[in-house]
């Protein structure tokens, strides 16, 4: 006899949500890193040289993909 587990819609809710968690904290954290890049590409040079950096550093900051954040982020 094949033993069968029983499913309901609210077990399979309740299975599904850690996923869901996860997912929705991937595009806050996303969402976050693609507005700090943002705004990292919109301060002037006197800001850029108080925070130790060159315009350069912050274009290519700035230009970096999203699947590309800082280890500290994970």
């Amino acid at each position: 006899m094949a033993s069968s587990t029983c499913t309901t819609p609210a077990s399979v809710a309740a299975a599904r949500r850690p996923v869901l968690r996860r997912v929705l904290k991937a595009l806050a954290t996303a969402r976050a890193l693609r507005r700090q890049r943002i705004d990292l590409a919109a301060l002037d040079d006197q800001m850029l040289a108080d925070i130790g950096i060159t315009r350069e550093q912050a274009q290519r900051e700035a230009r970096r993909p999203l699947w590309d954040a800082p280890s500290y982020w994970r």
